[in-house]
């Protein structure tokens, strides 16, 4: 065997490994992560180690390629419930966040660092792309309202697409290249961003579709195509000419959303492959900074991160959100919760790529600029969200059900655990009122398993197994989520059972 390969082999092991113990020292210092892994890149390079990586035209292939998967993780973990009451505010904030902080921040690089326009505009266009897995990471952990972590979320979704394409018709302005007129520009960024949203739409419900309807062999393949369905989503707008961003991030809150076989396993997977995604990405990237030159970088990293966290970030929110009628202190909020992580420093390796001139110091400054204000904003929001009175308590109230399909039957198989929280707890099997093609076959308490009958009642932490007809299955789950939040009177009491919840 090829000693090269098996010495890459062990040592990506290694990293892979240190990198998940480097998780969970972050999460007891209150870190976040992306920063270990940088560290540890920068360690094993050039001023550590010694490994010489100057590939940047891999970096950004390999940086892509990271950011599809995370994208399509966040897709796959996002609630549509929650969604839809913020996608105005995700999309306002994508869209015409985007452009105010990137006038902004270039205006003062300008006036504070003397920059032409072009390059300024370049550096503004590097930093306001808020990063995907950063945001998904830091706020789902933290008790706050979801309409508003949802409008983050979108935003994180959907706003490298435009940047990435700001950045590449910027990159070939510095570099001499033809470019059309502004409108036509602007014209053709709207076209590429619509035909992304329409194809991920489409291939996220016809993959919905086709995997409802498919008995594969192994549950492990579900999981397997259901990334490769995002995946195809990217490769195939982008091959169209449309924004491949967009697309697998849309398919993966299709198929997110949707009713699929093995769904537990398969977000479970993709959140798996999306982690291993960040550490190969920010290892990557600390391995491609050189140290020596940064220290030159400091002082403009804090001038444009400062511009960018006090000035950009908050004119961009109220131009953004001045129509959605969303509290101020929850405006504040999403002001400072405007996380960067590797989706700037990815996007600094473009200009390098294309040769811009000055592109080594767009890739310096955005990565102190990433280090010190991840550092400052991640660790903070805790404290910020308790200071503007927003932080809500968590209350363990939804319940968890797989299914795996049952193709000769036309019945699923569905698996329920009753989390401490839930007012399952001492209901009876018959006052759950399941459809009549629905029924609770198999219970697990405290490791003995037996089949129920009409005197058995739910317990605290039991796992329970369910056989439904594939039509009554929607049903059968609205009536476990709505007895599992309102207790046995759930109906008469309004609760319907269905998805997500308000604010």
């Amino acid at each position: 065997m090829n000693t090269t390969v098996t010495v890459a082999l062990a040592v990506g092991a290694l990293v892979v490994l240190v990198a998940a113990v480097a998780l969970r020292v972050a999460d007891r210092l209150g870190l976040p992560s992306l920063l270990l892994y940088l560290a540890l890149g920068v360690a094993l390079g050039e001023s550590g180690l010694g490994i010489q990586f100057e590939d940047v035209a891999l970096t950004q292939t390999l940086g892509v390629a990271a950011l599809v998967v995370i994208l399509a993780e966040g897709g796959l973990t996002t609630r549509w419930a929650d969604v839809r009451r913020a996608v105005g505010p995700g999309l306002a904030l994508s869209t015409v966040g985007v452009v105010v902080s990137i006038a902004t921040t270039a205006a003062i690089a300008v006036w504070l660092l003397g920059l032409d326009w072009p390059f300024a505009l370049l550096l503004g266009a590097v930093v306001s792309s808020t990063d995907a897995a950063a945001v998904f990471a830091t706020l789902r952990r933290l008790p706050l309202p979801r309409r508003m972590v949802a409008a983050l979320e979108v935003e994180s979704g959907l706003n490298d697409a435009p940047v990435i394409l700001l950045v590449a018709v910027l990159s070939d302005v510095l570099t001499g290249g033809e470019t059309d007129a502004w409108w036509l520009t602007a014209v053709v960024v709207l076209a590429e961003l619509a035909g992304g949203a329409v194809l991920g739409l489409v291939l996220g419900a016809a993959g919905a579709w086709l995997l409802r309807r498919s008995a594969l062999p192994l549950s492990g393949f579900y999981p397997l195509a259901t990334l490769a369905l995002c995946v195809l989503a990217f490769a195939s707008a982008s091959l169209l000419h449309a924004s491949g961003f967009v697309a697998v991030y849309l398919c993966g809150l299709v198929l997110g959303n949707a009713a699929l076989p093995h769904r537990s396993v398969t977000i479970g997977f993709a959140e798996g492959m999306a982690s291993l995604a960040q550490i190969g990405l920010f290892v990557l990237l600390g391995l491609l900074v050189s140290p020596g030159r940064l220290p030159d970088a400091i002082g403009p990293a804090l001038l444009v991160g400062g511009a960018l966290l006090l000035v950009a970030r908050p004119l961009s929110v109220a131009a953004s959100l001045v129509w959605f009628r969303m509290p101020w202190a929850q405006q504040a909020f999403v002001s400072w919760a405007g996380l960067r992580g590797a989706v700037p420093i990815v996007l600094a390796t473009f200009p390098l790529t294309a040769g811009v001139p000055r592109a080594t110091t767009v890739f310096d400054t955005v990565f102190v600029l990433v280090v010190v204000f991840t550092l400052v904003q991640g660790s903070s929001l805790p404290w910020v969200a308790r200071r503007l009175g927003i932080a809500a308590p968590l209350t363990p109230r939804e319940i968890e059900v797989e299914s795996a399909p049952l193709e000769e039957l036309d019945a699923e198989l569905m698996q329920l655990r009753v989390p401490a929280g839930s007012r399952l707890h001492g209901v009876y099997l018959p006052e759950l009122r399941l459809p009549e093609d629905a029924a609770v076959v198999l219970i697990v308490r405290d490791g003995r398993s037996f089949v129920p009958d009409e005197t058995t009642r739910l317990m605290r932490g039991d796992q329970a197994l369910l056989v439904s007809a594939r039509a009554s299955r929607a049903e059968a789950e609205r009536r476990l989520r709505a007895v599992s939040r309102a207790g046995r009177l759930a109906s008469w009491r309004g609760e319907q059972g269905a998805a997500g919840e308000a604010d």
